[in-house]
This record gives C-alpha cells, sequence and structure tokens, in this order.
C-alpha cells in the first residue's frame, strides 16, 4: 500500500494494531495463568530472539523447529512464530517468548521446540526447567517484569527491539511508527522541529554528548541547495553492540529519523555508514529502506508533500577511527580515513565539500519518540545536564551480561550489583570501564556515581559510545591498561604525531613493566607523555587514549608499584612476573609435570619430588594443568 496521506498510515496502524497488542497487553499486566491453546487461548505468538549473539547460538534453528512442529500438529493458524531484535538479556540467550501469558523462557536449544509447543502450547503446562532461576531466592521467574535485570530498565531508544518484527513495516507504524515524520511533514516548521529536538535536552550518544538540536540548527543555517543526513553505524568498541542491536531488532527508527532530520536541515540525501562485519544489521537496514520506499516513506514527494528524501548504505572496513565524523566523511568519500582539524565542522563542510549532519544510531532512535511524546517528557527524565537514558553493552566479570538502557543520574552500582546480578563466581569488584578503549577505570569508591556525561568526565572516565566492562579481582589493572592502549595504537591513523608515536611510547612502556622490567621513573613517564597526548592529539581517539593508562595510574598505584618493585602481579596476569614452584611435601614424583613441560624445566626422580628450574620455565602453566596433588603453585 502507498502511503500517500496521514489517512493511509493509520490505516495501517489499525490493522496492524490487532495483531501487537498482545504483546503489549503481556508487558503491561502479568497473566500468571498458563495460556496454552488447551485452556482456551484463541491466539498465541511465540516471540524469538533474532539477534546476532542468539542467532549464533541458533535462534533461527529454534523458529524454524518450532514452526515445523506447529504445522505437524495442525495448529499454525492460531500459533505464530516471530522473529525479533535482541531481547538484551545476553546473558540468557537464546531467549524464547510466548505471548500473551508473557512466559519468559531462557537459554532455548533447538531440542526444546518440540517441548515447548507440546507442553505449554497444547498442554497449557509450563516448562519449568527453561524458565529464569532468580539467583537470590532460587526460585523459577516466568515473567521478564520481574526479573531484577529488566527492573530499573527504562526502554526508549529500545523500545521496540524485542517487540516487534524488524521486518515488518506494519509493526513499527502501529508502534506509533512515521507519525513523527508525518506530522512534522505536514503540521510543523523545519525551526520548529529543531527547537523540539532542543527543547528535549538530547545530547549525541556516539561519545562526544554535543546537543543533538544545536547541531541540527547549525546545517540548517548554511545556505545551499545540497546537504547531506549521515547516520554514523561505525561502531568499533571492544564489547560494544548498542548501534548494531538497534539496527537488527528496530532498523526502522533509523529511517524515520534520518528523514526527520533531513526536513530539519532542509535535506534530501541520507547516507548511512556501517562497518560491513555488521551483516544482519545491514540485511535489515536494507529491508526497512526499501519498504519504505514501497509504502511512499522515502523517495519522492513523500506523503503528499514537496519533501523529497531517499537513503544510501556506505560500508566501512571497520577502521575504529572511521567513528570520528569526519574521518567517516572522508571514508565514504574514498579518501583514507583520517580525521582533520575542526573548525569548519561538517555542517559547514562535510560530505563532498556540502553541510552534512552526522548523528550516531542511538541518537537517532530517540528522535520519533521525542517528537512524538514531546521535549518535556524526554528532558524529564535524566539528569539537568544530560536527559533522556543511556544504552550500554554490559560486558565482562559480570552475572548478566547484555544490552541495558537506565535513565541518565543512575548508579553505577545499581548497573552492576542490580541489573547486572553482581560479580560472576562470587568473586570482589576491582573496577569497571566504560566509554570503550578510551574510557577510564573506575573503582569501589566511584560505585555510587550517577552515570551521566559530566559525573564521568569529572572522575577521570568518560560516557562514550555506552560499552561499560567489568572486572573482578583476578584482572591485573597494568595488563588491562596495556590491553587498551594496544587496541588504540592498532586502530590509530597516524596523521598526528602524539597519536602516532606517543601513544607507540606509552605501549612501550607498559610492556616494559608487564615484563618485570619497569622502573619508578617509568611511572612518572607513563603519568607525563599521557597527559601530553591527551593535550595535543589531533581528534578524539588520540586526545583520550591515555585514559585507561591515568585512570589506572591514579585508582591503581600500588599495583604500578609491585610491578616496578616487588616485580610481582598480585592477579598473576603478567606471565613474565610468574614464579612457578613445586612443594616438595605435596610432590609425589609422579613425573607427570616434566612428561609435559614444552620447555625441559623440571629436574627429578620418579617417585620422589622435582623441582623447577626458574631459567628454563617459559611460565607456559602446562605443569600446574596437569599435577593432580596441587603440588604446583604460582606465586
Amino acid at each position: 500500500m502507498k502511503i500517500v496521506s496521514v489517512y493511509d498510515l493509520e490505516k495501517i496502524k489499525k490493522r496492524a494494531e490487532a495483531k501487537l497488542q498482545l504483546r503489549e497487553e503481556s508487558n503491561r499486566k502479568t497473566d500468571e495463568r498458563s495460556c496454552g491453546l488447551a485452556v482456551g487461548t484463541p491466539h498465541l505468538q511465540l516471540l524469538i530472539c533474532g539477534g546476532t549473539g542468539c542467532k549464533a547460538s541458533d535462534s533461527h534453528k529454534i523458529a524454524a523447529n518450532l514452526q515445523q512442529v506447529i504445522n505437524e500438529n495442525g495448529i499454525s493458524n492460531k500459533v505464530e512464530v516471530i522473529t525479533t531484535g535482541c531481547f538484551g538479556f545476553c546473558e540468557k540467550g537464546p531467549i524464547v517468548k510466548v505471548i500473551p501469558d508473557n512466559t519468559f523462557y531462557v537459554q532455548v536449544t533447538p531440542e526444546d521446540a518440540e517441548e515447548i509447543i507440546k507442553e505449554h502450547i497444547i498442554g497449557g503446562r509450563k516448562i519449568e526447567r527453561l524458565l529464569y532461576v532468580d539467583p537470590k531466592t532460587e526460585q523459577t521467574v516466568s515473567d521478564s517484569k520481574h526479573i531484577d535485570f529488566y527492573r530499573k530498565q527504562m526502554r526508549i531508544a529500545l523500545r521496540n527491539c524485542g517487540l516487534v518484527d524488524p521486518e515488518n513495516i506494519e509493526e513499527y507504524v502501529a508502534r506509533d511508527g512515521y507519525f513523527a515524520l508525518a506530522n512534522c511533514l505536514i503540521h510543523k516548521s523545519s525551526k520548529w522541529v529543531i527547537d523540539e529536538i532542543k527543547n528535549s535536552g538530547l545530547r549525541g550518544r556516539g561519545g562526544g554528548g554535543f546537543p543533538t538540536g544545536v547541531k541540527w540548527e547549525y546545517a540548517h543555517q548554511q545556505k545551499t541547495n545540497e546537504k547531506y543526513v549521515v547516520c554514523n553505524a561505525d561502531e568499533g568498541d571492544p564489547g560494544a553492540f548498542m548501534d548494531r542491536s538497534i539496527m537488527e531488532g528496530d532498523p526502522h527508527s533509523i529511517v524515520e529519523a534520518m528523514a526527520i532530520c533531513g526536513y530539519a536541515i532542509q535535506s534530501s540525501k541520507g547516507l548511512v555508514y556501517i562497518r560491513a562485519e555488521y551483516p544482519l544489521a545491514i540485511q535489515r537496514l536494507k529491508i526497512a529502506i526499501e519498504q519504505a520506499r514501497n509504502y511512499g516513506l522515502l523517495g519522492n514527494n513523500i506523503l503528499g508533500t514537496d519533501f523529497c528524501f531517499d537513503i544510501e548504505i556506505r560500508f566501512g572496513a571497520g577502521a575504529f577511527v572511521c567513528g570520528e565524523e569526519t574521518a567517516l566523511i572522508h571514508s565514504m568519500e574514498g579518501k583514507r580515513g583520517e580525521p582533520t582539524l575542526k573548525p569548519p565542522f561538517p555542517a559547514e563542510v562535510g560530505y563532498k565539500g556540502k553541510p552534512t549532519n552526522v548523528n550516531n544510531v542511538e541518537t537517532l532512535a530517540n528522535i520519533p519518540i521525542i517528537l512524538i511524546n514531546g521535549a518535556h517528557w524526554f528532558s524529564s527524565i535524566g539528569t539537568e545536564r544530560s536527559k533522556g537514558t543511556k544504552v550500554f553493552a554490559l560486558a565482562g566479570k559480570i552475572n548478566n551480561v547484555g544490552l541495558i538502557e537506565v535513565p541518565m543520574g543512575t548508579t553505577l552500582r545499581e548497573v552492576i550489583y542490580e541489573i547486572g546480578g553482581g560479580i560472576k563466581g562470587g568473586k570482589k569488584f576491582k573496577a569497571v570501564q566504560t566509554g570503550g578503549p578510551s574510557g577510564g577505570c573506575l573503582t569501589e569508591k566511584h560505585l555510587d556515581t550517577p552515570i551521566d556525561f559530566d559525573n564521568l568526565l569529572a572522575v577521570g572516565s568518560m560516557m562514550g559510545s555506552g560499552g561499560m566492562i567489568v572486572m573482578d579481582e583476578d584482572d591485573c589493572m597494568v595488563s588491562v591498561a596495556r590491553f587498551y592502549l594496544d587496541f588504540t595504537v592498532e586502530e590509530s591513523c597516524g596523521k598526528c604525531t602524539p597519536c602516532r608515536i606517543g601513544n607507540k611510547r606509552l605501549l612501550e612502556l607498559l610492556n616494559k613493566i608487564t615484563e618485570g622490567k619497569g622502573t619508578e621513573q617509568d611511572l612518572q613517564m607513563l603519568s607525563t607523555l599521557g597527559k601530553v597526548i591527551k593535550d595535543t592529539a589531533l581528534c578524539g581517539l588520540g586526545q583520550t587514549s591515555p585514559n585507561p593508562v591515568l585512570s589506572t595510574l591514579d585508582n591503581f598505584y600500588d599495583e604500578y608499584l609491585e610491578h616496578v618493585k616487588d616485580k610481582t602481579c598480585r592477579a598473576h596476569q603478567c606471565k613474565s612476573l610468574l614464579m612457578y614452584t613445586i612443594n616438595p611435601e605435596l610432590c609425589i614424583g609422579c613425573h607427570l609435570c616434566a612428561k609435559n613441560c614444552p620447555a625441559d624445566a623440571i629436574i627429578g626422580t620418579p617417585r620422589k619430588p622435582h623441582v623447577i628450574v626458574p631459567e628454563k620455565c617459559i611460565k607456559c602453566g602446562m605443569c600446574l594443568a596437569r599435577c593432580k596433588f596441587k603440588a604446583i603453585t604460582v606465586c
């Protein structure tokens, strides 16, 4: 159906609303009964997580098996299998959600499909072994609303992920999709749209935190016939998957937001710059763009107005530096992905020398809902200078790994211990690294810090795009700093000397320290050099690259001292500082360790205690793994 008016949009919404009503009702209230066809429920829906993580764990096979069993039992007219986007609870994926009773099955396998249909759908009996078990009470929880992981979340950017079929435009329309665009085109001016975004307080979610409305206004003010709207989908932080999940689960929100931005800044051309290693996101984005064109929501004379706008996809090769907007623009132009000095800003001179507005995926995902609910609604959420919510990829040594969205101002403690479920294996919390490879490592004393742009900067870290990696007592903070700096050195474009050479020197110092060759003077050099790089590097990558080093120096200076003075690593992560010894009282001389030592560093005769020769030991850990009597220790 070609949409040429709001009336057409409303007809599609009405047609699709019935399909979505069951899912929305299940999110508002809980029906503790087993629903099943046996108790008379006329129609059931099985929502399957179709994000990259769950697909890697065979969620597509689960969907196929469920459909096969449904067909075999002749209930295909009563039960529908729907693949959605990411539910967020990656630790427990693949996830299957039964609607309308909202039963939440976790860690489902393709082999479970037959039991789900025959027991739950036909028999009306919930499958206890597939339900989530609350680690605090050790009781099963059948409804996701009662799982701690979801309790404190507020899903705005992720509002449709896990709820709608991302490849069905009508399901997006049923959730008020494209109504914000229609209202802007028919009833509002470009200035009104910009003012509304400014009044909402939305700031860029890609790392810089620049006010989105101000950026749009600056691009709008440029007088030229040709302007560009760019979606930055080049998500390169280690452990980050926020933008990817939004594109996989709700691609139409990005299409609509780009069209709204085009109207606001008076542009007719949109470009999505996405890394090529996101095949599922690319596939769903292509489908969304094509559907929007077919429905008349992209192209010429959208909704019967004079506004014309279309979108193309451009692929990136995975260069981290191309997350910086000027480097991204150069890459799209077919040039080397290197940043340039600003000003001029892309809003003045951008793609092909024309005014260009660049926003990242999460920023754009907020636009339609802000215009539907109003700027005041959005600005009432969060803190004074950081409005709304923020999506984080919660990863590392934490029980509930996944994708979360919380209001700005939520504390790190709430995220780690309430939403994240605490540290894995009952270990002690040591640090949390926020802001990706350019962020800082925060300690226990920072756990009550409210998460927003300013607070994180004040304690030596940053919001970044939303990576959040938790570390426990087994992590060496010197090695952590080295890991992130190694990534930054590898990803530097090499254009400016502070980043190209300065970070290389920083990495050499860290390597020297972890190899047991460092001195206290090296620690002073780390601090001095890191601060110089921050002050002199050309772009955000170089300016923030020393953050992991400087923050760990500030918060874990005692660990650095142990490495340079005592030549020890308390976490036993720095291989060169380890010392393997054999306890003669526990060693029975079985000779198993000596047989498996690749360096012939263990000597001794059978049935008598053995000895490790330190000079020959390569610290591979093979002896420790093979010893059955716990006679080998590492210090």
